[in-house]
């Protein structure tokens, strides 16, 4: 071993002396702190390390042990080191550092090898560098004498460069804000997730807030636990019309009729649901269960904010219950007002973001006790000033692919 020509064994070294290096510096000084890289440094680092990765391409002529490592067993081994922590990184559940003062504060959990916090990781810092050096000298070296039958190999290869360099450099400058508005009132503020205040060149007005929601669906719980039943894979009955029938447990079920805007009213001797479409409505339906001689039937309504739940009781052990209705999706009508542009009325709607003054403004919650009568509206402000360079690295590669097959293509020709 480490006799010149080096091998796959060298790189394999090399990848876990690298490991080895990263987890003391995550032992004895903790996390990385990205926070630090902010523009304009940033920018001054990554043109710094452009400079080095061209000097080292200069110096590897003179030098075969620089010269290997834009060779393809340096590339081979780097590429499955990083594919090994990105693995684990996906099994991984990556937590959120909250920083105190500034710096990422240190828990018990910390004191491992960082793989909760990946990105923040020394050891994913420094094999990421790695095959970034690898990828860079590789593309240096391929574009220094260029020819048109390189095209493919320096588009994917210097697109991918672009991409991660551009990805890694914009960490410390992306910003992720929540914006918590209220009817009729704009608002300029958003919070990072830490808490701290920021007042933004853009105010969000909350003018309605709409939803729309799945039929409701029948349980059978536990009186004793509250427990949906069966418990592994509780049974339940979809009200998407009326009349439906269908079987809960050993019960045989029926609705008759379903109010999807409704309010209770108390009469002499029990409580029934009438239409009532106006602020406030909850939904309710009149359900008949049957079991052998057993007849139970009545309202059940999931309840709101504003009237009580209602369960038809069954016997000692079961009830009848509707759980709150899920979103099927929903959004908000919104005037978007600009500091120095033209102000904008639009509806923002989940998976739908609104993009405005270099901010991505996506819907992300609500009221949820209010529900469909919320008026509150939970926005995520996202700005990534070096996204673009992460596109222009990702168009690239897709060029070269769409290069690589046409170049096969006509080999097959031929």
């Amino acid at each position: 071993m480490w006799k010149y020509p080096w091998k796959y064994a060298e790189g394999i070294v090399i990848c876990i002396g690298l490991f080895v290096t990263g987890a003391v510096l995550q032992f004895t000084i903790g996390p990385i702190v990205l926070e630090y890289l902010k523009y304009p440094l940033n920018l001054i680092f990554g043109i710094i390390y452009c400079v080095i990765l061209v000097a080292f391409y200069f110096l590897s002529k003179h030098n075969k042990y620089i010269f290997w490592f834009s060779k393809s067993e340096a590339a081979i081994t780097s590429i499955v080191s990083l594919l090994i922590l990105v693995i684990i990184m996906g099994f991984t559940r990556q937590e959120v550092i909250m920083p105190i003062d500034g710096h990422p504060h240190k828990n018990i959990g910390d004191w491992n090898l960082g793989f909760h916090q990946m990105t923040r990781s020394w050891i994913f810092a420094l094999l990421f560098l790695y095959f970034l050096n690898i990828l860079g000298l590789a593309t240096i070296r391929r574009l220094a004498s260029f020819k048109w039958k390189d095209f493919t190999f320096a588009m994917n290869h210097l697109g991918l460069f672009i991409a991660l360099l551009a990805g890694v450099l914009g960490s410390a400058d992306m910003q992720r804000l929540r914006m918590q508005t209220q009817l009729g009132q704009p608002e300029w503020r958003a919070t990072t997730d830490d808490g701290q205040m920021v007042e933004l060149p853009i105010a969000i007005e909350l003018q309605s807030f709409t939803i729309e929601q799945y039929p409701p669906k029948l349980l059978v719980i536990s009186n004793e636990t509250g427990e949906a039943l069966p418990k592994k894979q509780p049974h339940n009955l979809l009200v998407e019309e009326t009349p439906i029938k269908g079987k809960l447990l050993d019960w045989e079920i029926e609705v008759t009729e379903f109010l999807p805007m409704a309010a209770s009213v108390i009469t002499q001797d029990t409580v029934k649901y009438v239409n009532f479409e106006t602020h406030g409505a909850t939904s309710a339906v009149y359900v008949k269960a049957k079991k052998d001689e057993q007849v139970k039937e009545g309202w059940v309504s999931a309840g709101n904010h504003m009237f009580p739940h209602r369960a038809l009781t069954l016997n000692d052990e079961f009830s009848v219950v509707m759980p709150e209705r899920e979103p099927k999706k929903y959004a908000s009508g919104v005037n978007v007002y600009v500091k120095d542009g033209e102000d904008i009325q639009t509806t923002i709607e989940v998976n739908k973001p609104l993009e405005v003054e270099g901010w991505k403004i996506y819907q992300l919650s609500y009221d949820e006790v209010m529900g469909r009568w919320s008026n509150i509206s939970i926005f995520e402000l996202v700005r990534d000033p070096w996204l673009p360079y992460v596109y222009l690295g990702i168009i690239m590669m897709l060029i070269g692919s769409v290069g690589l097959f046409l170049v096969a293509k006509r080999k097959d020709n031929k």
